[in-house]
């Protein structure tokens, strides 16, 4: 399997920033915000950028790891914080790759469960091969690929990029 690189550790980390202050933008009044982070490299992309966040941002910000089962996203979806703790909150959804939007949709409709203040989503890479009518507000890098093209973002240690294959 060939790996076609498209974003390497530095680019990850310029998108990263970038999309910081894009929220940053968004969300200056606000005392605190909701960075909710899809289960592992979702969670990880808004890791980094609550700590780009921290550098800029004079709000508070709450990291929340959401659950869903990508394969079966109508089983029931969990967040490592309670629904209390985001209700009447801005939150920012973010997941590492928008490919055919189910997991973003599936995660916006559980976050509308409960009443928002403000709701956004951002991803790092936007495949524009959806799904479903799911959009990301923050992207980090937008690309036409063909169906048969798949998108890995890698967060291991010190390794971090992202592929085309």
């Amino acid at each position: 399997m060939t790996k076609n690189i498209i974003l390497s550790k530095e680019e990850i980390q310029h998108k990263c920033k970038r999309i910081a202050y894009q929220i940053y933008e968004t969300f200056v009044e606000e005392d605190e915000i909701v960075l909710a982070g899809i289960a592992k490299n979702g969670f990880v992309f808004a890791q980094k950028i609550a700590a780009q966040l921290a550098e800029i941002a004079d709000f508070k910000v709450v990291l929340c790891e959401v659950h869903i089962d990508k394969q079966n996203p109508l089983l029931p979806i969990t967040t490592s914080i309670a629904a209390e703790q985001y209700q009447h909150k801005s939150v920012v959804l973010i997941d590492d790759v928008l490919n055919s939007g189910t997991t973003l949709i599936y995660g916006v409709k559980h976050f509308l469960e409960v009443p928002l203040k403000k709701f956004k989503t951002a991803v790092l890479v936007d495949r524009n091969h959806k799904k479903y009518p799911v959009k990301a507000d923050f992207k980090g890098l937008s690309l036409s690929t063909s169906l048969l093209e798949h998108i890995q973002v890698v967060f291991e240690g010190e390794e971090e990029y992202a592929y085309l294959c």
